[in-house]
């Protein structure tokens, strides 16, 4: 983790970017947390350490990473968007209907699909954007069902379908 902290904060510098103290915090923050987290889920985890730091500072931080192409923003259209610094570029997640979590998923073979597509249906494919819905294991082991509507629908049905990927 550490080493993708590295890497986002030296292409901010060579991209001519200050790195002040609170937007290194949100940096590490974005990283070290290994999740998706909103931005106002990053403005709590480092307002303790930074108390003067404004909800500005963070919105203005993951505008700078998505513009630089370090971020990739989950757009939701009830709900916060969430960001995922880990895995910068298009790639699929599966969210949890009940408690909204959000991981990563590994598929090798999506990457000659996009490409299938773009040949079948004669587009230039700039991204896309999959998601898979259920219950992750604890709300599994929980016997917890779809608890948030108002963040994600339980079918995804209230996702925003705009490719995301620049």
């Amino acid at each position: 983790m550490a080493s993708r902290v590295n890497e986002i904060v030296g292409r901010l510098r060579e991209r001519g970017h200050r790195l002040t103290p609170q937007r290194y915090a949100v940096v590490r923050a974005l990283v070290e947390g290994g999740e998706h987290p909103s931005a106002e889920q990053l403005f709590h985890r480092v307002s303790d350490a930074y108390p003067m730091m404004s909800r500005a500072t963070v919105y203005k931080t993951l505008d700078t990473l998505n513009a630089a192409g370090e971020v990739l923003e989950l757009e939701f259209r009830e709900g916060p968007n969430r960001y995922d610094a880990n895995i910068p570029s298009a790639h699929p997640h599966v969210v949890c209907t009940g408690c909204g979590r959000i991981d990563d998923v590994r598929l090798d073979r999506l990457g000659p699909s996009v490409q299938e597509v773009a040949e079948q249906m004669g587009y230039q494919i700039s991204g896309y954007r999959l998601d898979f819905y259920g219950l992750c294991p604890t709300c599994l082991a929980d016997g917890r069902g779809c608890r948030h509507p108002s963040r994600i629908s339980c079918t995804g049905a209230t996702l925003s379908s705009r490719a995301i990927h620049r």
